[in-house]
């Protein structure tokens, strides 16, 4: 057993208000810049719904992730060595900024130079920020299904409406929508640092993140189509892949990312997780795609047993880091209480970024009297399809997670409402989904009225641990793969020296 840490992040969809809050911010602090203007390392997608870039989840058409092969191995799906190397200067399977959108700003300056008694008002057209032209017609955007806009026809193209009859979901009464917010999972078992030619992609030892090395990239794009996620961006100005960091100098530091700082509907929880490093191989090659979820959970070990605290830190994990993981939120909603389900664990890549299902479509549903009772809680089941679809999304189509997690969430709203309203204790529901009071006491506490603590439990980083600091005292810090020079890198295949560049060494003098 090899154990190791990794922050990871649980998002409450039940609180989610699609208010796109998390993917501003995020945008002005890391992409806000030439080059990736059309890169959104947060985005908040409305679903059902293709999402951005178009049809991200159909994997028979960008091959990202894993496949399992006959003899119980692992593969990227986009193939093995030899297929990446036959594919490395011609892709098929990225996808093209139409799938993404063309990125573009108007002309305000025009509101301003307009000559006065003209006799029509003035208007901001759109412009490309690709070309520099004008824009006829604004064909897409980055939130362009936003609140289920467009025809059904496309948002039915869905890939999680595979297995459901989604005809009657084209009616205005029958439909449902739910906000996903995505961000880079930041895998145990990430394909991007497997499909990538440069050996530029990696994870950190001490935290998880996965990142790419901006001076080693050469701008293959393998990682582009590795991901399944499609949360890797190509920087055509710089001729590098950039994606999310996680925030790691926030992180470093004990402080939440920036998404989660700024989320308005307060969905965003951040904790450590120990696992078993050693565990992860055989986890991924599970062969049946509805285990992967269990198999993921059996990865995760428990902060509090004596065995493991003395292998962690035989290991080299800092104490402050295993009373970290003790507090950790992400442990209690994904270990514990099993509200947290991954984001599609059939691509085998473990994602660290979980989500709480939506409870509020089906309650509602529950309250006008639209479901059947199952004694206490209302039958769940009931509502087959959306929580089908929902599987899909969280549990590579097994139900029975979503249930439990469903349930539990409703157990723990009678129960409160009874103490809150009625003025006394009623367990039934809880005694139904194995719930203490204790445990419903807390999930209120964390999913309703949880403090900043509570929901940030991000220990500082020990960086002295995973480089010396004599060497890296006099290192450049973050850079876009220029180098300390500070020079702008303009695309180059083969990575050779700027002209521009200014060469220190070369003009001074020895000393005598």
């Amino acid at each position: 057993m090899k154990i190791r840490s990794q922050v990871g992040m649980v998002l409450n969809l039940d609180k989610c208000i699609g208010c796109h809050t998390c993917s501003v911010t995020c945008k002005n602090v890391w992409t806000s810049r030439e080059g990736v203007e059309y890169a959104w390392f947060n985005n908040v997608e409305t679903k059902p719904g293709q999402g951005f870039p178009t049809d991200w989840e159909n994997q028979e058409k960008y091959k990202g992730g894993w496949i399992r092969k006959i003899n119980g191995k692992l593969q990227p799906r986009m193939g093995n060595r030899a297929m990446l190397l036959g594919k490395i200067f011609a892709n098929p399977h990225l996808p093209g900024i139409d799938d993404y959108y063309e990125p573009f700003d108007f002309d305000y300056q025009n509101l301003h130079t307009a000559p006065e008694g003209s006799k029509s008002q003035p208007i901001a057209r759109p412009r490309s920020l690709i070309t520099g032209e004008r824009m006829a017609k604004i064909e897409k955007g980055p939130n362009w299904e936003d609140d289920l806009g467009g025809e059904f026809d496309k948002l039915a193209k869905d890939k999680n409406f595979d297995n459901i009859q989604k005809a009657m979901y084209s009616q205005f009464e029958n439909t449902f929508m739910m906000y996903l917010p995505r961000l880079c999972e930041h895998c145990l078992n990430p394909a991007c640092v497997a499909t990538c030619p440069s050996g530029a992609i990696y994870k950190r030892e001490e935290d998880g993140i996965v990142l790419i090395d901006q001076d080693k990239c050469r701008g293959w794009r393998m990682c582009i189509t590795g991901c399944p996620y499609k949360k890797i961006y190509f920087n055509w100005k710089s001729g590098k892949s950039e994606k999310c960091i996680f925030c790691y100098p926030r992180i470093e530091a004990g402080q939440p990312t920036v998404c989660s700082e700024t989320c308005v509907g307060r969905i965003r929880y951040l904790g450590v997780l120990l696992y078993d490093a050693d565990a992860i191989e055989r986890a991924a090659s599970t062969e049946n795609e509805k285990d992967l979820y269990q198999r993921q959970l059996e990865v995760f070990l428990d902060p509090n047993d004596p065995k493991v605290i003395e292998q962690a830190i035989k290991d080299g994990i800092p104490l402050s880091v295993i009373e970290a993981a003790q507090q950790s939120p992400v442990y209690k909603m994904a270990m514990e209480w099993k509200l947290a389900l991954p984001l599609h664990p059939e691509y085998r890549t473990l994602p660290m970024v979980w989500y709480v299902p939506p409870l509020s479509p089906i309650q509602s549903a529950a309250d006008a009297g639209e479901l059947g009772s199952n004694g206490i809680l209302p039958d769940v089941e009931s509502l087959r399809i959306p929580v089908q679809y929902l599987a899909n999304l969280l549990t590579a189509g097994d139900t029975q997670p979503v249930l439990l997690a469903l349930k539990r969430m409703l157990a723990m709203r009678h129960y409160k409402r009874a103490e809150t309203v009625d003025g006394k204790v009623d367990t039934r529901a809880l005694e139904e989904v194995g719930l203490t009071e204790a445990q419903a006491q807390e999930m209120y506490r964390y999913l309703a009225i949880a403090n900043y603590e509570d929901r940030f439990v991000v220990p500082s980083s020990h960086r002295e641990l995973a480089r010396e600091a004599f060497p890296e005292k006099n290192g450049c810090g973050f850079t876009f793969g220029d180098g300390c020079h500070g020079s702008d890198t303009k695309f180059n295949l083969f990575n050779s020296r700027r002209i521009d560049a200014i060469d220190v060494t070369s003009k001074t003098e020895p000393h005598p």
